[in-house]
């Protein structure tokens, strides 16, 4: 009876045990080709010109990679239509040495894998890159004439729900959370806003995202913009032409914050920022971290559709 009891309870323990592993299985995302179940990218470090007048973005990226899987010889990522100029690969983060890499066959859904070879020390991937002028699906180049100033060009992505990918090589998809910091450089008077903390009095900002996101969840706009503060850690963004329309139409941001607390507990994200994208932004919104990319024609006079908020 001692022994059955015994055997008893060593079958329940196993039981259990292969039950709780196969409970939280990796499961492949069949929209996209990364292989974070072998690599998985922990962290990005964006170094990037906005080229207006060539509708492009070239730079950097670095990858900060955790090697999951031993005797893993290649990371792969997924892009969209990305010039790949160079690839390099670190065990430290400062001293890189280039290193081969493959792309292959395009999916006109998914895009073409990036599959870069890495040595048994790597730790860190460097890509330099630019993306297509016409097939970044993710990057929205609007004129002058499409704003509501209509004396500048403006940029803003839209990533959701796989479109990262035509802007930056990662892997795209929301099993793979990321912090990530990035420079971004603007023609002159021109101002770059991140889904992250920003910078209202400078033209260089160095943007951090501290907490893991998934990749559809990093967002770029670039335009003539201006701030205007609605409570110590909320305000709204615009063109100077809309911006104080904007800030008195969202200046219940702070109350709305303070009330979400008193239900859900401390606000996690430090700053809760509105920009109000151009006329011709097609969407109601996205939820960018620290910062919603808002339509315009929720500006009714009367705070009547704030509740997007």
């Amino acid at each position: 009876m001692r022994v059955f009891t015994a055997c008893f309870l060593v079958m329940l323990i196993t039981s259990c045990s292969k039950q709780g592993k196969e409970a939280n299985p990796v499961v492949k995302d069949i929209h996209s080709f990364g292989n974070p179940d072998q690599v998985r990218v922990t962290h990005l470090n964006l170094d990037l010109e906005v080229l207006f007048d060539q509708r492009t973005i070239r730079g950097t990226v670095v990858l900060t990679v955790d090697r999951l899987r031993k005797n893993i010889k290649q990371l792969i990522l997924d892009t969209r239509a990305l010039q790949i100029d160079e690839t390099e690969v670190s065990p430290n983060g400062t001293t890189f040495h280039e290193t081969g890499f493959s792309t292959g066959k395009t999916d006109t859904l998914l895009g073409t894998p990036l599959r870069i070879d890495l040595s048994p020390d790597t730790r860190f991937v460097r890509i330099r890159y630019s993306t297509s002028p016409s097939a970044a699906s993710a990057l929205q180049w609007l004129t002058s004439d499409q704003t509501a100033g209509k004396q500048h060009p403006f940029l803003y992505t839209q990533s959701e729900p796989n479109l990262a990918r035509s802007w930056i090589p990662l892997q795209d998809s929301p099993g793979v959370r990321a912090t990530w910091e990035a420079r971004v450089k603007t023609p002159a008077g021109l101002k770059a806003l991140m889904s992250a903390v920003n910078c209202p009095d400078t033209a260089d900002c160095h943007f951090v995202m501290d907490k893991p996101v998934p990749a559809y969840l990093i967002a770029l706009a670039v335009g003539d913009l201006k701030f205007h503060a609605t409570g110590p850690r909320s305000g709204v963004w615009a063109e100077p032409t809309v911006v104080d329309k904007a800030a008195t139409e969202f200046s219940d941001m702070e109350k709305m914050l303070e009330a979400a607390e008193k239900l859900y507990g401390p606000y996690r994200w430090g700053r809760y920022d509105v920009l109000v994208l151009p006329p011709s932004f097609p969407f109601g919104g996205m939820e960018n971290p620290c910062l919603t990319f808002a339509t315009p024609t929720v500006i009714a006079g009367d705070k009547s559709l704030v509740s997007l908020v």
